[in-house]
């Protein structure tokens, strides 16, 4: 557990994150300006400069921090579980919830094709291949195994999403996500 501090910093963070992708679903992109995400996020503009550099960074940080929260998923699976097991699960716990809801879906159209935003994406799946590659290599030693599996489990998290994205979701983007796992693991086999 992260102490009050923490998480009021990591809270405060959130609510930027949220503020600035819904004003730019709302809006536009071109249209949203740092201090209407301040404002959105009840806090002041010299706050908001304390979290982000800038508005692309804050609307891409909702997907930084799930790198975040998988990585921290990963190294808290017990150690005796298997490795491949404890990667999957950490994954797929990020899509557990049901159906995103209209929101993130636009979220996700949002940074996934807007020329603006691709920059600040990128450097979100890096973070989520760092994160997980870093919790892999916890458990399996280091090497260059961590940071293929990490890139590997990453690129088909991805790609289940565009595909559901794509399909109109007609099944629950868990079991896109898990069907692109499981077809990850028969062509690479389960990282020991």
């Amino acid at each position: 557990m992260t102490g009050l501090r923490e998480r009021k910093k990591l809270a405060t963070r959130r609510a930027i994150g949220i503020a600035a992708m819904r004003l730019a679903i709302e809006r536009g992109l071109e249209n949203v300006l740092v201090e209407d995400i301040a404002a959105a996020a009840g806090v002041s503009p010299r706050t908001y400069n304390n979290y982000f550099a800038n508005k692309y960074e804050a609307i891409c940080s909702l997907a930084t921090d799930r790198a975040t929260r998988t990585g921290r998923a990963l190294r808290e699976r017990p150690a005796g579980e298997p490795l491949w097991d404890s990667i999957r699960l950490s994954v797929l716990a990020e899509y557990e919830a049901g159906d995103p809801d209209p929101e993130w879906v636009a979220g996700v159209r949002l940074v996934t094709s807007a020329p603006d935003l691709q920059g600040e994406y990128l450097k979100a799946r890096n973070a989520t291949e760092r994160e997980l590659a870093a919790a892999i290599a916890a458990r399996a030693g280091d090497g260059l195994m961590p940071v293929v599996v990490a890139a590997a489990v990453n690129a088909a998290a991805e790609l289940a999403v565009s595909r559901w994205l794509a399909d109109g979701g007609p099944a629950p983007i868990h079991s896109y996500v898990q069907n692109a796992l499981n077809e990850l693991e028969s062509i690479i086999g389960r990282p020991q």
